[in-house]
């Protein structure tokens, strides 16, 4: 294997001009060589990509910009709204110019072709030029701005959770964002497990009582969220909750909490993204009532 194609495997995530590759020391003939072996990818005029790189990055790298928001989010793992968006989400600086095609480097950009739906975000970056992925923090503001505040908060709890960010980026990534988003920082908390949590977090707040999260009861073990002291909101899903075992468990341990005083909701994922009004009515229903 020669110099070039150890790179191709070693050099994830980055573009190279033909410049740089002639000042690696890469001949013409192993420049060649490596695209017609598959090793090096070629972008557009003079940019390549080396072998790894996934089809959103070559995608985005032939359009002129580099994979952004919540194409980002969903290839890190991290929760966003819509997965059924496959919209491929590209940042271009705002000095961009002649923008080609995500599939055909010899045709102008249009924002559906062959598929492939695009959505260009003009904004500047923080990135390196060679790098083909927007950072995760300006993702993220991208991604608050597109999904809106609950999914955008959403995003950054996953984030935070999985350990991908830090609480000491929440500066820097609202920072970069409208004044209208600054009083969304105090509502991020990393301790949620899901976004559905995030969702029922945010929707419960709304009834202005307290919301503990992840909170241990004894004789029980740990839930989601308690609503003034004494509603239990638990965030299902079908990924999580297919399947008649995991639905006698959480039966049984509604009752378990029923016996110590508790009330329990457990509205769905979806219903949480669609309808958040019919858990605010459910919790305000039961607060009206009281414990008794």
């Amino acid at each position: 294997m020669s110099a070039l194609e150890q790179d191709a495997f070693g050099r994830a995530g980055v573009c190279v001009t033909y410049p740089e590759l002639r000042r690696l020391g890469y001949t013409r003939q192993e420049v060649e060589n490596a695209l017609e072996s598959g090793h090096l990818f070629r972008a557009r005029r003079n940019v390549y990509l080396w072998r790894s790189a996934t089809l959103d990055e070559r995608r985005a790298a032939r359009v002129g910009g580099r994979v952004d928001c919540t194409t980002v989010l969903r290839s890190r793992g991290i929760f966003v709204l819509d997965r059924e968006d496959v919209r491929l989400h590209v940042q271009v600086s705002p000095s961009g110019s002649r923008l080609r095609s995500a599939t055909d480097r010899k045709r102008r950009l249009r924002c559906a072709e062959d598929g492939v739906s695009i959505q260009v975000h003009w904004r500047g970056s923080d990135a390196d030029g060679a790098d083909v992925n927007a950072p995760l923090i300006e993702a993220l503001a991208q991604a608050m701005r597109c999904q809106g505040p609950r999914a955008g908060l959403a995003s950054i709890d996953s984030a935070l959770h999985q350990g991908l960010i830090r609480q000491t980026d929440l500066s820097a990534l609202f920072a970069s964002l409208p004044p209208r988003f600054q009083r969304l920082r105090g509502l991020v908390d990393g301790r949620a497990e899901s976004g559905s949590e995030t969702f029922a977090r945010l929707i419960a707040r709304a009834t202005g009582r307290s919301v503990e999260v992840q909170k241990r009861i004894p004789g029980v073990g740990r839930v989601d969220l308690v609503v003034d002291g004494w509603i239990v909101i638990e965030c299902d899903s079908r990924e999580f909750h297919e399947g008649w075992e995991k639905q006698a468990a959480d039966r049984l341990r509604d009752l378990e909490l029923a016996a110590l005083g508790y009330a329990v909701l457990r509205p769905t994922a979806h219903l949480l993204f669609t309808s958040p009004d019919i858990l605010i009515k459910a919790i305000r229903g039961l607060l009206a009532a009281g414990r008794r």
